[in-house]
């Protein structure tokens, strides 16, 4: 029985690391309703994607800690990209939730959850962080007071490198 577990668990991990790893390459609309592409937002370093929703309690808890690190970094050449799930109902929630958090980096809209699921992705909050040759580096679900030192340890790392 454990045998199996592990079999399947591997596989599953095999395929989830073959969905993420490929680098973003995406087209979708801002805030502003204007074309955004991911070769266009991501950073010259490292690029960090954080699918959120403004109904979302984790993240809520998570975005102005995000926006944040996003500030502390982005002179080193580090970008984030905020990706809000919400459907077209919430839309008119959007900027001034983004507003009330102070978020400064950019943010997309991926109102049919594409991107979200091409990336794998099934839960908010979930970041994915690229490093400049596209591959995935780091990938975090959810979100518990803490998690933001763990997200700023793997960039101070990737930058050291």
């Amino acid at each position: 029985m454990r045998i199996k577990k592990f079999v399947a668990s591997a596989l599953m991990m095999l395929i989830v690391t073959t969905i993420w790893a490929q680098e973003p390459d995406f087209r979708l609309r801002d805030l502003e309703n204007q074309w955004k592409e991911y070769s266009d937002l991501k950073g010259s370093e490292l690029t960090v994607i954080d699918f959120w929703a403004t109904w979302c309690q984790p993240c809520i808890r998570s975005i102005p800690l995000i926006n944040e690190i996003a500030q502390e970094f982005e002179s080193k050449g580090v970008n984030f990209i905020g990706v809000s799930i919400d459907g077209p109902r919430n839309q008119s929630k959007i900027k001034p939730f983004l507003q009330s958090m102070g978020v400064e980096y950019p943010v997309i809209r991926d109102m049919d959850s594409e991107l979200m699921s091409d990336l794998g992705v099934t839960a908010v909050p979930t970041l994915l962080m690229y490093d400049s040759k596209g591959d995935l580096i780091f990938f975090h679900e959810g979100f518990r007071p803490g998690d933001e030192e763990i997200v700023r340890s793997h960039i101070e790392k990737h930058l050291d490198n």
